[in-house]
């Protein structure tokens, strides 16, 4: 199963991801993330168990991550959970009026992925994206 998940934001790529590249604050802005733990870090590779809801529905996973700043890119490969051997993709493609293209490319072979694509990844996606739409184009604090 490949599936992806884009929004255009109002922001320059490398302020939407210095935020997003942030995952163990996460929680602290996304109401549907439970935790965020790095278990491991090495600079900007790091391995990282997550748990958010899907609903009501708890779900976890670990996953290394790879912060990439100079492309800006994020990859997650998933180490463990229903999702395990997932790989995730966050690209961040500037557009001509200033704004960005923020996508999340999923990869997941599993004979399960296309229930855990449609009932879990793509709720939990759209979800963290239109979140992160929204503290990203509101006007800073005073």
């Amino acid at each position: 199963m490949e599936m992806h998940n884009e929004i255009v934001i109002d922001a320059p790529p490398q302020r939407i991801y210095e935020r997003v590249s942030e995952t163990q604050r996460w929680p602290e802005i996304l109401p549907h993330y439970r935790y965020v733990r790095v278990l491991e870090s090495n600079g900007m590779q790091s391995v990282v168990e997550m748990a958010a809801r899907r609903g009501t529905i708890p779900v976890r996973w670990r996953a290394e991550q790879i912060n990439d700043p100079q492309r800006p890119q994020i990859f997650f490969r998933h180490l463990g959970g229903w999702t395990k051997g997932m790989r995730v993709y966050w690209r961040f493609m500037p557009l001509s009026n200033g704004k960005t293209r923020v996508r999340i490319d999923h990869e997941l072979r599993s004979p399960l992925a296309p229930i855990i694509g449609k009932y879990f990844i793509d709720p939990i996606a759209t979800r963290t994206l239109a979140r992160m739409k929204e503290i990203l184009e509101s006007p800073a604090p005073s």
